[in-house]
């Protein structure tokens, strides 16, 4: 977590680690949830999103695909937000 970092250079920060994941599908959705929410997010939500970009790229994967839950630690508002984020987006694109 930043502790004295300003809200909005983490935003910056967190937006570039959104579009520059490793997974290909991770940037797209987590470059447009950083596009669409993260400008929103307040230091509480940004330490939650911080710390679910901290788990890596193939535990984030498992979890929005899917695959597995996240634990209990990382299942917060922020992490709602993102598998609604995906949903979303999976819908637009069968339509």
């Amino acid at each position: 977590m930043s502790g004295t970092e300003p809200d909005e250079r983490r935003r910056k920060r967190l937006f570039f680690r959104c579009t520059h994941c490793g997974i290909r599908e991770l940037d797209l959705i987590l470059g447009h949830f950083a596009r669409t929410v993260l400008p929103q997010l307040d230091s509480q939500q940004l330490d939650s999103f911080e710390a679910i970009l901290n788990a890596g790229d193939n535990d984030l994967y498992k979890w929005i695909s899917g695959r597995e839950r996240p634990p209990p630690e990382l299942n917060s508002q922020v992490m709602e937000l993102i598998l609604s984020i995906k949903i979303d987006k999976v819908n637009n694109c069968q339509k």
